[in-house]
């Protein structure tokens, strides 16, 4: 598909909007040219807005008046959307949205307009469902009551662990398979410690208050129990620990865990794990490449609820290959019956990098329709035994375009998650693939500054990423105008 920018800057959305409807095709970008080549979308500002879709039979053109910049862009991207949605005949559940915060965007419209306004916005502009737009009012808030409880010197903390048993054929994500990386994973905890130290100086000398910490990957329960204690030990005596709220750790793969590891985990002031079956349908397990089966996820389960953890999550996905309709609910209403605290309900991302997306899978009309089957069925069950939703978040390439949202009993909500999809305040990164996100608590302005993504990057020029840190001090030097000595 040939996407034409005709006199005007707003490609990145355009493009994007025009992949929810092609999402197999490859979307080319082509500015300011005077020949059309078919298949064909063609935006236009001159005197007015205007845009041309030309594909095989179907042909149609519409025009707007010009307006604002912004409003300008969302025109044409109505016009686009419009002229998609009859030429295809899919319904996008969340309409013209393609960002990843769409619970953040309500609640900036609600609180500069207020709750009317963000609601017409959403239907009338942007033309989200009525389920989408209820799913986003309730998790906003939500999201709002632990929001405001962070301040100004509020912060937290993510670990990153890049190894895994082995790699999800839907998974995108910089990581190691822990049999082929054996020899990294010990230099990897000793210098992974050596930065926790850093970072807890530094948090120490611009007086912040850790309020959260998540260590997620990869698996992290892919190292041993003794290396996942080394990790933790330096966390609780090189930390401020008086003011963390949460300490959780992403188990993650069921047969990763061990009675050793959960007894660390315990050990360690950990309170919240998850354990993430994915689904409980044994055949798609080995489609998608996970190496354990549902009688080893409910094996750990039972396991891990002997260690009075506050919270075990549960992670789901929608749309998986050979997964069905039937299959999917089966595997929620397990879950369900278990009682977890937390259920997480992805939906499949086909990430360009996945074994997936290379194999050459495709998302047709049909996997959409059935994902978004799933994620209503889900939503209705989770409402009925009374979970929540507490944070939503979108990637790109959803199938259905539809959303990730984690499901909460009232009072054990994640805080990390929401604060770090809300970009409420300052999230530091540890450990390879890491992101630290400096943000300024008097704007929406973020820093980010990455660590290595590869574990033998990581190790190979670990001082260079301890340099990275000092742009730490400047920026809440600039911003927050801090003084501290060092």
């Amino acid at each position: 598909m040939n996407l034409y920018i005709q006199n005007h800057k707003f490609h990145y959305e355009l493009e994007n909007l025009t992949r929810l409807f092609y999402p197999n095709e490859k979307i080319t970008v082509i500015k300011d040219a005077a020949d059309l080549k078919e298949p064909y979308i063609n935006t236009v500002i001159d005197d007015k807005l205007k845009v041309e879709v030309k594909i095989g039979d179907f042909s149609r053109t519409l025009s707007s008046g010009l307006s604002a910049e912004a409003e300008n862009e969302r025109i044409l991207c109505e016009m686009v959307y419009k002229i998609l949605c009859e030429k295809t005949g899919v319904i996008q559940l969340w309409g013209m949205i393609t960002g990843v915060r769409p619970v953040k965007l309500y609640r900036s419209l609600k609180k500069e307009n207020g709750e009317a306004y963000a609601d017409d916005y959403f239907k009338n502009k942007l033309f989200v469902s009525d389920n989408k737009l209820n799913l986003t009012k309730v998790t906003e808030k939500i999201e709002k009551k632990i929001i405001d409880t962070s301040s100004e010197k509020s912060c937290s903390l993510y670990i990153g662990i890049p190894f895994c048993p082995s790699r999800c054929k839907y998974c995108s994500f910089v990581q190691a398979s822990i049999e082929r990386c054996k020899h990294l994973v010990e230099p990897y905890v000793d210098l992974l410690c050596r930065e926790l130290k850093e970072t807890a100086g530094i948090i120490s000398k611009l007086n912040l208050k850790l309020e959260s910490v998540y260590m997620g990957g990869g698996t992290p329960t892919s190292l041993s129990a003794e290396q996942l204690s080394m990790i933790l030990k330096t966390v609780n005596s090189s930390f401020d620990t008086k003011n963390i709220r949460e300490f959780t750790v992403e188990a993650g793969r069921p047969d990763t865990i061990t009675e050793a590891k959960l007894i660390s985990l315990k050990e360690n002031n950990v309170d919240r794990i998850s354990i993430n079956p994915q689904t409980l349908n044994d055949e798609v397990l080995k489609e998608i490449g996970r190496k354990h089966t549902t009688a080893q996820t409910l094996a750990s389960y039972e396991l891990a609820s002997k260690f009075g953890f506050k919270c075990v999550n549960m992670d789901l996905i929608a749309g998986l290959p050979g997964d069905t309709y039937s299959s999917f609910k089966n595997t929620l209403d397990r879950v369900c019956k278990l009682n977890p605290e937390c259920v997480t309900v992805h939906t499949l991302s086909m990430k360009r990098s996945s074994a997936l997306t290379q194999d050459g899978t495709q998302i047709n009309k049909e996997d959409s329709e059935r994902a978004a089957k799933m994620l209503e069925y889900a939503e209705k069950k989770l409402f009925e035994d009374e979970y929540l939703p507490y944070y939503l978040y979108r990637q790109s390439r959803m199938v259905g375009n539809l959303e990730n949202t984690g499901w909460s009993k009232s009072g054990v909500e994640s805080l990390y998650n929401i604060f770090v999809m809300d970009e409420t305040h300052t999230i530091f990164g540890c450990g390879a693939g890491a992101v630290t996100k400096l943000k300024d608590p008097h704007s929406n302005y973020l820093k980010r500054i990455f660590n290595f993504k590869y574990p033998y990057e990581y190790i190979d020029r670990f001082n260079e990423q301890l340099e990275r840190k000092e742009e730490i001090y400047s920026f809440y030097s600039k911003c927050l105008n801090y003084r501290f000595s060092r």
